[in-house]
């Protein structure tokens, strides 16, 4: 099903331009034709590795949907002549669409995380939308599935009748597995990093006014300073330098 996009280029991402209707509006269209499409949600850490890494940048370029998920991507958006575009971040976007499955009998499939996670996740949608059909959940292994194993998780996928799968796997690893996967999964993957365990609550999110005010990664950072200070620090700097460079120079494409 083919759906025009306006798009605006974040460094070297392509951005959609997208109301919170338009999102889940989409994602719903491709799940009801049980289309296999993706979902990337672009962060700051998202773009700036798409200026590093090309195959990385061709992932979110040959998205389906790709939306700003950090609030200095949809500022730079705003900047750039988008005067409204809020963020659709991941784990936000997962609970609006939930509530809209639930309302329209769709179903969803759940893929990574801890299977600790996924026990207590599954309860906690159970209790918020009592009518939800989760047709599936998977922790997969730390280590690369065998042929065997993929093939076995792609069937079990596709039998359950899941118009979309959820996926918590982190960045960059989720975007590689839902690309390498398109054209086999009959269902719309998304990735949404951590979402599964902020919903879980084993991960705490950061308030809304830190949310609101684009601080979401601060909290992070302080949760777990030792595994994320280089993205935030390292990354967030080259996001300012390469972001004023490219307001600097006129770079509307």
């Amino acid at each position: 099903m083919s759906i025009e996009r306006e798009i605006i280029q974040i460094l070297d991402a392509n951005i959609d331009v997208l109301a919170w209707d338009q999102a889940v509006s989409r994602i719903s269209q491709w799940a009801q034709q049980h289309q296999s499409a993706y979902v990337c949600i672009c962060n700051v850490h998202s773009v700036v590795s798409a200026t590093q890494e090309p195959a990385f940048a061709a992932i979110i370029n040959q998205a389906d949907m790709a939306t700003p998920d950090g609030a200095p991507v949809a500022w730079m958006m705003r900047r750039k002549g988008q005067i409204v575009q809020e963020r659709i971040n991941g784990p936000d976007l997962m609970w609006k669409y939930c509530a809209h499955a639930q309302a329209t009998g769709e179903s969803i499939f759940l893929f990574g995380g801890m299977q600790s996670t996924l026990d207590i996740l599954q309860i906690k949608l159970k209790a918020t939308f009592p009518a939800l059909k989760v047709a599936g959940a998977y922790s997969p292994p730390f280590r690369p599935l065998s042929e065997e194993e993929d093939a076995d998780i792609v069937q079990r996928i596709n039998v359950s009748g899941a118009g979309t799968v959820w996926v918590s796997l982190g960045c960059p690893k989720q975007e590689r597995w839902m690309t390498e996967h398109r054209g086999r999964i009959n269902a719309v993957m998304i990735g949404v990093g951590a979402a599964f365990d902020y919903h879980a609550g084993t991960i705490t999110r950061a308030p809304l006014w830190m949310q609101q005010r684009g601080l979401e990664w601060l909290h992070r950072l302080c949760s777990e300073p030792r595994r994320l200070w280089r993205r935030y620090f390292v990354t967030n700097t080259l996001f300012i330098v390469l972001a004023a460079k490219s307001l600097l120079l006129g770079n509307k494409n």
